[in-house]
């Protein structure tokens, strides 16, 4: 059985997304543990302003966010299926769109009682819960192999950077 391949235009807007996830997961540990910290701690939290960090990252993360929802929902439906995937995704865009809606100086003036706020952890418990099920689903399915082919760096003909417009296009012109 061949290499899997995945499309180029997936591996972006994955990849992308993967790290600025990763990112405001680590700086929303930090801002977690040095403002509210209810369920537990952080033995250190180094020394920065996290909040203001966590805040452009996720800012960063909303076009990405948009742009990665738009392929799921059209170019990668068929991936979609999967409930990790969707359910991932679900998470992200709650995530996104409480951080949003939050006003940062609540956690500074220990107003934890916000049901934004709240929604926002919940969002980010579920992602971090989605995010294991999907790399666990991902290594069932198809093993390291399936894996690695998300970081793969090779292009094929016909997925450059410069055929995504067609393809997007070729994907319209399918659904009229």
């Amino acid at each position: 059985m061949g290499r899997p391949y995945q499309p180029s235009l997936l591996r972006l807007l994955h990849g992308l997304t993967a790290v600025l996830v990763l990112g405001c997961c680590l700086s929303g540990l930090f801002v977690y543990s040095r403002y509210d910290g209810r369920w537990g701690r952080l033995p250190f939290v180094p020394g920065g302003s996290w909040i203001d960090l966590h805040g452009q990252v996720g800012w960063f993360l909303l076009p990405v966010g948009l742009a990665f929802t738009g392929y799921a929902l059209t170019l990668g439906k068929a991936r979609l299926r999967r409930a990790t995937n969707a359910m991932a995704l679900v998470a992200l865009v709650l995530a996104v769109a409480t951080g949003k809606l939050m006003q940062e100086d609540w956690l500074r003036d220990g107003e934890l009682h916000h049901l934004v706020y709240s929604l926002h952890l919940v969002a980010w418990l579920v992602i971090g819960l989605a995010v294991l099920v999907h790399v666990a689903g991902s290594l069932q399915l198809g093993g390291w192999p399936l894996v690695v082919s998300m970081s793969n760096t090779s292009l094929r003909e016909g997925d450059l950077p410069g055929d995504w417009p067609s393809q997007i296009r070729r994907y319209i012109k399918r659904k009229r």
